[in-house]
């Protein structure tokens, strides 16, 4: 057998350039490179095995750790899951910097190889510099936090490891269902230990996206609850991008008459304007798609978690015979709400049960209806994001002014806080792959990170990312990352004051506004933020500016810029869009000194007698 002596690092850096991937552009490198901040843990052997593959495997730098994880998973998530990237840190903070992101990742299905620096194995140094020494169990380290957000974990402590951990890893990384974050803690001694290792491990390997095929009798009972339906839907979620079956679903929808709704992460699977398309659903829906589902009797429910935002936390459907079908790669997933199970991919499944169905169509009264709900909810969303002449705007209209500036194959990027529930129900995605929003984690400091991987995965389209105040003072580093790299985005800032999403809900739920907006938090003096100056800062072009009017100039500016454009508009943190939306499970103290609050709790027992647990 022929073996060619590396340290492990080196192998691994090897293995991880061997690997690809079919996409439509056809054989691609499966990683499009790696972020790395070097510490004392990763430099000395990452950093030399990263060096020498620069061209074969390119390793990018960021200024946090964690940020440089979103960009990575961000990049995952708008290649569909077909490439990714993996992220390298040194021991301690470096290392649990990633944590959150692994989280993120998690959360959403999506792929990204961590590989944290480790303690010695050796141990001869121990304790090593920044290492947490547990009292009663020395085989932990700070990368066990690793274990519950990571869907594969390996601690490396013998370069031959490899051999094992990293086909494990790559399975993970490429499997539809088992798909996540996997984490390779690498310990700092074994990064620069020597192995002979086979010359075959390094041999190219081509990764075909696998289509899980689902099981004729479970398609067979799916398709006769269709028939038999008279008010079907369909929920859009986010396996049918990474299924790559936006075209099918649209396709399956027209032949069978049955409206689609959304999920955050399903939203721009149809365009916005299909006759068909009933918008958002759940917590942060339209009227028309929650309308529908309250009287929905079969739900089609197609790689979708069906989170609580999803089902109005249990809440939103209403037909005490409604049947809730789950087609999905993961049989996790498919248990969920007692559906009826369809295990498998979302093209092969929908194709497959459209040739059950036939010329089978939902029953055109239905159509009807639901065509009247669509046309009225366009109406309302019109009203609200039409721009204002006085007084400070609300996101709402902030967002009409973003997007009627956008080109057609803009993405929108957006993560946390009051923004994803106006975006879910009054965005207009034209096309497929426009809308991206990280709210499986909900994760505040996504944005801009995110927005700079989705640049990385699509250099040759517009991305704008909508931003709060608070998610930008949480994280906003890699605004210097994307001057850096010529990676440029358009940069919305919505300055509200503080979080004022936290503080609607506040005192939606019977509280008084504290320690939310600036405002209503201990100070002894407010300090006056001046993002459009911390901006500049970081190398963009940045403006501030006042009203939707302002606003709309300063993207057409935007558009014409050559490197990151920030803008800053100071906004309104009381006003959200009444229109649409549904009850969200946000549990009410039982006892309260307070009468609102005592009220709201009552409010609150009411609305969880419809929810349907167990059913």
């Amino acid at each position: 057998m022929t073996s060619i002596r590396l340290t492990t690092a080196q192998a691994i850096v090897r293995y991880l350039a061997a690997q690809q991937t079919v996409t439509a552009a056809g054989e691609v490198p499966l990683f499009a490179g790696v972020w790395a901040i070097f510490g004392h843990g990763n430099v000395a052997a990452m950093g030399e095995a990263l060096a020498a593959a620069h061209e074969s495997l390119p390793t990018y730098r960021a200024h946090n750790e964690q940020a440089m994880a979103h960009a990575a998973i961000a990049f995952a998530k708008a290649s569909n899951r077909r490439r990714m990237m993996a992220c390298t840190s040194s021991i301690g903070p470096g290392a649990t910097n990633m944590v959150t992101a692994a989280a993120v990742a998690h959360v959403n299905r999506l792929p990204v190889l961590l590989l944290p620096g480790d303690v010695y194995a050796s141990r001869r140094p121990d304790p090593v510099l920044q290492q947490i020494e547990d009292f009663a169990d020395a085989t932990v380290s700070a990368n066990d936090c690793f274990r519950p957000v990571s869907r594969y974990f390996d601690r490396i402590t013998r370069p031959e490891q490899l051999l094992v951990a990293l086909p494990r890893a790559l399975s993970v990384l490429t499997d539809p269902a088992e798909c996540g974050p996997v984490t390779l803690a690498l310990c700092q001694d074994t990064q620069a230990e020597a192995f002979d290792f086979p010359v075959s491990f390094f041999v190219d390997r081509v990764h075909r996206p696998r289509r899980i095929r689902a099981d004729e009798g479970e398609l067979d009972h799916a398709s006769e609850l269709l028939r038999d339906a008279k008010r079907p839907m369909i929920i859009a979620g986010g396996g049918v991008h990474y299924s790559e079956a936006c075209d099918t679903l649209r396709e399956f929808a027209e032949r069978h008459d049955i409206p689609i709704s959304e999920t955050q992460a399903g939203k721009s699977a149809i365009a916005w304007d299909h006759p068909l398309n009933l918008g958002s659903i759940g917590v942060t829906g339209t009227t028309a798609a929650n309308a529908c589902a309250e009287e929905a009797d079969v739900v089609l429910a197609v790689g979708t978690r069906l989170q609580d935002f999803t089902t109005g936390s249990r809440s939103l459907f209403q037909d005490p015979a409604m049947r809730l079908i789950q087609m999905n790669v993961a049989s996790f997933d498919v248990a969920k709400h007692n559906a009826v199970p369809v295990v498998g991919d979302a093209k092969a499944g929908l194709e497959e049960l459209s040739r059950r169905l036939d010329s089978h169509r939902a029953p055109a009264v239905w159509g009807e209806g639901l065509r009247r709900r669509i046309s009225d909810w366009t109406q309302t969303a019109e009203s609200v994001l039409a721009g204002t002449g006085s007084g400070l705007p609300s996101d709402a209209q902030v967002i009409g002014g973003v997007n009627r500036a956008a080109t057609p194959d803009e993405i929108i990027v957006c993560a946390a806080g009051g923004l994803p529930g106006e975006l879910h129900k009054l965005w207009r995605a034209s096309q497929v792959g426009g809308y991206h929003l990280e709210y499986g984690y909900s994760c505040m400091g996504y944005e801009i990170a995110g927005g700079l991987g989705v640049k990385m995965a699509h250099p040759d389209r517009a991305v704008t990312v909508m931003v709060g105040d608070g998610s930008y003072l949480m994280m906003n580093s890699e605004i210097a990352t994307s001057v850096m790299l010529g990676f440029k985005l358009t940069i919305v800032v919505l300055n509200n004051g503080g979080f004022g999403c936290i503080d609607r809900l506040q005192r939606g739920t019977g509280g008084q506004s504290f320690n939310n907006l600036l405002s209503s938090t201990r100070h002894e003096t407010l300090p006056e933020l001046d993002f459009a100056a911390h901006a500049a800062s970081l190398g963009a072009t940045s403006e501030k500016v006042t009203g939707i009017a302002e606003l709309e100039a300063a993207l057409d500016r935007a558009r014409g810029a050559e490197r990151t454009y920030v803008i800053v508009i100071d906004t309104d943190p009381t006003l959200a869009t009444e229109a649409g939306g549904h009850w969200w499970d946000v549990a009410i103290p039982e006892v309260s000194e307070s009468e609102p609050v005592r009220t709201a709790r009552s409010e609150y027992e009411q609305a969880t007698k419809a929810q349907k647990v167990g059913e």
